[in-house]
Protein backbone atom coordinates (compact mmCIF):
# COMPACT_ATOMS: atom_id res chain seq x y z
CA UNK A 1 0.00 0.00 0.00
CA UNK A 2 1.22 3.55 -1.28
CA UNK A 3 -0.26 6.70 0.98
CA UNK A 4 -1.11 9.54 -1.48
CA UNK A 5 1.53 11.66 -0.54
CA UNK A 6 2.54 13.24 -4.02
CA UNK A 7 1.25 16.45 -2.59
CA UNK A 8 4.74 16.19 -0.49
CA UNK A 9 6.81 16.09 -2.92
CA UNK A 10 5.01 19.35 -4.27
CA UNK A 11 4.89 21.05 -1.33
CA UNK A 12 8.89 20.67 -0.59
CA UNK A 13 9.43 21.32 -4.31
CA UNK A 14 7.00 24.27 -3.79
CA UNK A 15 8.69 26.04 -0.75
CA UNK A 16 12.29 25.32 -2.15
CA UNK A 17 11.38 27.43 -5.23
CA UNK A 18 9.70 30.26 -2.89
CA UNK A 19 12.59 30.21 -0.61
CA UNK A 20 15.27 30.52 -3.01
CA UNK A 21 13.39 33.61 -4.67
CA UNK A 22 13.02 35.81 -1.46
CA UNK A 23 12.42 39.08 -2.50
CA UNK A 24 12.60 38.14 -6.29
CA UNK A 25 9.31 36.10 -6.27
CA UNK A 26 5.30 37.17 -5.79
CA UNK A 27 3.63 34.52 -2.99
CA UNK A 28 3.92 30.62 -3.62
CA UNK A 29 1.60 28.39 -2.46
CA UNK A 30 3.01 24.90 -1.78
CA UNK A 31 -1.15 24.06 -1.40
CA UNK A 32 -2.71 21.01 -3.15
CA UNK A 33 -5.99 19.86 -2.88
CA UNK A 34 -6.44 15.89 -2.62
CA UNK A 35 -10.29 15.04 -3.06
CA UNK A 36 -12.10 12.13 -1.39
CA UNK A 37 -10.35 12.37 2.02
CA UNK A 38 -12.66 12.14 4.60
CA UNK A 39 -12.20 11.64 8.27
CA UNK A 40 -12.04 7.78 8.67
CA UNK A 41 -11.62 7.98 12.29
CA UNK A 42 -15.36 8.40 12.86
CA UNK A 43 -16.93 6.28 9.46
CA UNK A 44 -15.46 3.05 10.18
CA UNK A 45 -17.51 0.04 7.87
CA UNK A 46 -15.44 -2.27 9.24
CA UNK A 47 -17.12 -5.18 11.76
CA UNK A 48 -16.55 -5.73 15.09
CA UNK A 49 -15.66 -9.65 13.81
CA UNK A 50 -13.03 -8.19 12.11
CA UNK A 51 -10.41 -6.59 14.52
CA UNK A 52 -7.39 -6.44 12.19
CA UNK A 53 -9.03 -4.33 9.87
CA UNK A 54 -11.08 -2.56 12.44
CA UNK A 55 -7.77 -1.25 13.76
CA UNK A 56 -6.12 -0.94 10.19
CA UNK A 57 -9.48 1.44 9.55
CA UNK A 58 -8.11 3.28 13.07
CA UNK A 59 -4.72 3.67 11.94
CA UNK A 60 -5.60 5.06 8.29
CA UNK A 61 -7.98 7.59 10.33
CA UNK A 62 -5.40 8.71 12.44
CA UNK A 63 -2.52 9.08 9.81
CA UNK A 64 -5.10 11.12 7.31
CA UNK A 65 -5.09 13.90 9.99
CA UNK A 66 -1.19 14.44 8.97
CA UNK A 67 -1.67 14.12 4.97
CA UNK A 68 -5.18 16.45 5.19
CA UNK A 69 -2.54 19.18 7.42
CA UNK A 70 0.03 18.84 4.99
CA UNK A 71 -2.54 19.32 1.60
CA UNK A 72 -3.76 22.70 3.13
CA UNK A 73 -0.64 24.06 4.34
CA UNK A 74 -0.20 27.82 4.71
CA UNK A 75 0.76 30.16 1.83
CA UNK A 76 4.60 30.42 1.64
CA UNK A 77 5.10 34.40 0.60
CA UNK A 78 8.64 34.86 -0.49
CA UNK A 79 8.46 38.59 -1.41
CA UNK A 80 10.71 39.30 1.07
CA UNK A 81 13.17 37.42 3.51
CA UNK A 82 10.93 38.70 6.60
CA UNK A 83 7.74 37.58 4.79
CA UNK A 84 9.07 34.21 3.79
CA UNK A 85 10.65 33.74 7.34
CA UNK A 86 6.91 34.35 9.23
CA UNK A 87 5.32 32.69 6.63
CA UNK A 88 7.56 29.64 6.79
CA UNK A 89 7.00 29.89 10.55
CA UNK A 90 3.67 29.44 10.54
CA UNK A 91 3.95 26.46 7.84
CA UNK A 92 6.18 24.37 10.39
CA UNK A 93 3.78 25.17 13.47
CA UNK A 94 1.12 23.68 11.12
CA UNK A 95 3.14 20.19 10.80
CA UNK A 96 3.94 20.36 13.86
CA UNK A 97 0.58 20.39 14.65
CA UNK A 98 -0.81 17.47 12.19
CA UNK A 99 1.82 15.19 13.27
CA UNK A 100 0.82 15.66 17.12
CA UNK A 101 -3.14 15.10 15.81
CA UNK A 102 -1.81 11.62 14.34
CA UNK A 103 0.42 10.47 17.28
CA UNK A 104 -2.67 11.42 19.43
CA UNK A 105 -4.52 9.52 17.67
CA UNK A 106 -2.55 6.43 16.85
CA UNK A 107 -1.76 6.41 20.84
CA UNK A 108 -5.76 5.87 21.57
CA UNK A 109 -5.60 3.76 19.04
CA UNK A 110 -3.05 1.48 21.10
CA UNK A 111 -0.98 -1.55 19.66
CA UNK A 112 -2.13 -3.87 16.79
CA UNK A 113 -4.50 -6.77 17.67
CA UNK A 114 -2.09 -9.37 15.94
CA UNK A 115 0.73 -10.64 17.95
CA UNK A 116 4.51 -9.24 16.85
CA UNK A 117 3.02 -6.19 14.50
CA UNK A 118 3.92 -3.91 17.33
CA UNK A 119 7.13 -3.00 16.33
CA UNK A 120 6.60 -0.92 13.02
CA UNK A 121 4.17 1.11 15.25
CA UNK A 122 6.84 1.91 17.61
CA UNK A 123 9.05 2.81 14.73
CA UNK A 124 6.88 5.06 12.95
CA UNK A 125 5.93 6.83 16.51
CA UNK A 126 9.80 7.69 17.01
CA UNK A 127 10.07 8.57 13.18
CA UNK A 128 6.82 10.99 13.88
CA UNK A 129 8.62 12.34 17.24
CA UNK A 130 12.04 12.87 15.49
CA UNK A 131 10.99 14.84 12.43
CA UNK A 132 8.42 16.87 14.95
CA UNK A 133 11.38 18.00 17.04
CA UNK A 134 13.31 18.93 13.83
CA UNK A 135 10.39 21.19 12.29
CA UNK A 136 9.79 22.93 16.03
CA UNK A 137 13.68 23.68 16.39
CA UNK A 138 13.96 25.57 12.76
CA UNK A 139 10.32 27.08 13.69
CA UNK A 140 12.15 28.48 16.58
CA UNK A 141 15.58 29.61 14.83
CA UNK A 142 13.05 31.27 12.02
CA UNK A 143 11.71 33.08 14.70
CA UNK A 144 14.95 34.43 16.26
CA UNK A 145 16.94 34.97 13.50
CA UNK A 146 17.74 38.82 13.30
CA UNK A 147 19.53 39.58 10.31
CA UNK A 148 19.11 38.19 6.04
CA UNK A 149 21.67 35.74 6.36
CA UNK A 150 20.76 33.88 9.10
CA UNK A 151 17.17 34.23 8.04
CA UNK A 152 18.10 32.16 4.73
CA UNK A 153 19.86 29.64 6.44
CA UNK A 154 16.72 29.12 8.70
CA UNK A 155 14.58 29.01 6.03
CA UNK A 156 17.37 26.54 3.88
CA UNK A 157 16.66 24.09 6.83
CA UNK A 158 13.13 24.61 6.82
CA UNK A 159 12.91 22.87 3.49
CA UNK A 160 15.48 20.20 4.50
CA UNK A 161 12.65 19.61 7.37
CA UNK A 162 10.07 19.61 4.98
CA UNK A 163 11.82 16.98 2.71
CA UNK A 164 12.38 14.61 5.90
CA UNK A 165 8.37 14.93 6.22
CA UNK A 166 7.72 13.98 2.77
CA UNK A 167 10.06 10.92 3.53
CA UNK A 168 7.75 9.61 6.05
CA UNK A 169 6.44 6.33 5.88
CA UNK A 170 3.09 6.59 6.81
CA UNK A 171 1.70 3.49 6.22
CA UNK A 172 4.85 1.49 7.98
CA UNK A 173 2.88 -0.04 10.57
CA UNK A 174 0.29 -1.38 7.68
CA UNK A 175 3.14 -3.00 5.77
CA UNK A 176 4.96 -4.72 8.52
CA UNK A 177 3.50 -7.82 7.54
CA UNK A 178 1.31 -9.41 5.28
CA UNK A 179 -1.54 -9.33 7.91
CA UNK A 180 -2.21 -6.05 8.83
CA UNK A 181 -1.65 -5.63 4.78
CA UNK A 182 -4.30 -7.57 3.81
CA UNK A 183 -6.56 -5.57 6.85
CA UNK A 184 -5.72 -2.46 5.19
CA UNK A 185 -7.12 -3.43 2.05
CA UNK A 186 -10.59 -4.35 3.84
CA UNK A 187 -10.14 -1.26 5.36
CA UNK A 188 -12.56 1.62 4.17
CA UNK A 189 -10.23 4.56 5.32
CA UNK A 190 -7.34 3.15 4.28
CA UNK A 191 -8.51 3.00 0.32
CA UNK A 192 -8.53 6.81 0.84
CA UNK A 193 -5.07 6.82 1.26
CA UNK A 194 -3.53 4.65 -1.37
CA UNK A 195 -2.42 5.54 -4.70
CA UNK A 196 -4.18 3.32 -7.89
CA UNK A 197 -2.11 1.12 -9.27
CA UNK A 198 -0.91 2.77 -12.66
CA UNK A 199 -2.56 1.70 -16.03
CA UNK A 200 -0.59 -0.60 -17.76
Amino acid sequence: MRPRLSVLAALATGIGIGLAGCGQQPPVSPQARQGGQADTSSQSGTSPADPAASWADGYCGAVTHLVRTLSNLPTVDPTSPQQASLTSSRLLTSVVGGIDETVAGLDRLGPPPLAGDEQARGELLHDFASVRQRADQVRQRIDSARDTDATRAALGEARSTLDEVAKLDLLKALDATPELSAAGKRAPGCQQLVVPPAPQ
